[in-house]
């Protein structure tokens, strides 16, 4: 058994025989020359934030879960036919054995319908082969109204700054736990989300979303404090649309998803 701990901003893994090794927060991969965030207490990408605990799923939780009778099913394994790429034209992922496969390089995918308030499912699965470290191993990322991303990222043994990893806001809030499974597994979100209200051109209300990540809490009812960026400050800058496309990144690794479904959230469903 090891326990983690954080002592003079150094990360500090111990076992039964006492002191095993210890990483200074500044040898970790982030940034401290960025904006703070509203809390003032961190940086965006700040390395000395502390590192979500690691939790062990369970094998399976919501995989291969059904889609609801109300659901509109994204991808079912055979076709995009309901995605398109940034310039709106046929997508050129690509699907095999019942998946889709980022092609690097080929540019993020987009829903052609645009949603608000939804709860959303789908699964991915890391490469098998790892390769890179940090930011760069097995990077992806679900865009909720092509504005904010929850962060999909190889974490398993792959440290990296807080609001970066795996189940992350990006750059804003860390996930509550480090919930990810080793690569070539199958992992789950299961996302709900409330879109941001405007009032008279002004901001009513952010946006707020809560993530299970393989059965486990790592977003509570988290409020966004604006549309996400690396090394950038989120802020709600001018109002924003009121419907969205859900978006999957292309960030140069081959990330696999399949069984994709979103279910639009009426005001009775809403908190």
């Amino acid at each position: 058994m090891r326990k983690i701990l954080f002592v003079a901003g150094a990360l500090v893994i111990c076992g039964f025989g006492g002191l095993v090794s210890q990483v200074l927060a500044e040898d970790r991969p982030g940034y401290t020359d960025t904006p703070m965030l509203p809390s003032g207490k961190w940086h965006v990408h700040d390395p000395n934030r502390p590192e979500p605990t690691v939790v062990t799923p369970a094998p399976t939780f919501s995989h291969g879960a059904a889609a609801p009778a109300d659901a509109i099913v994204l991808f079912d394994g055979t076709d995009l036919s309901k995605w398109q790429d940034g310039k709106g034209n046929e997508s050129k992922w690509v699907i095999h054995d019942g998946v889709m496969e980022c092609v690097p390089k080929s540019g993020f995918i987009y829903t052609k319908e645009k949603f608000r308030d939804f709860q959303l499912h789908l699964e991915w699965a890391e490469p098998a082969k790892v390769e890179g470290t940090s930011q760069g191993r097995g990077n992806s990322g679900v865009f909720l109204q092509n504005q904010f991303e929850i962060q999909v990222l190889d974490n398993y043994k792959n440290p990296t700054y807080p609001d970066g990893q795996c189940g992350a806001i990006y750059g804003q809030s860390p996930p509550l736990v480090n919930a990810c499974k080793m690569p070539d597994q199958w992992e789950t979100y299961d996302i709900i989300y409330t879109a941001p209200r405007w009032e008279d051109h002004k901001l009513a209300s952010p946006a707020y979303v809560t993530v299970i990540q393989n059965g486990i809490l790592v977003q509570n009812h988290q409020p966004i404090i604006g549309p996400t960026g690396h090394r950038t400050l989120g802020a709600y800058k001018h109002e924003l649309p009121e419907m969205g496309p859900l978006g999957l990144q292309d960030h140069g690794n081959p990330i696999r998803y399949r069984n994709i479904w979103i279910r639009n959230l009426s005001d009775e469903e809403k908190p």
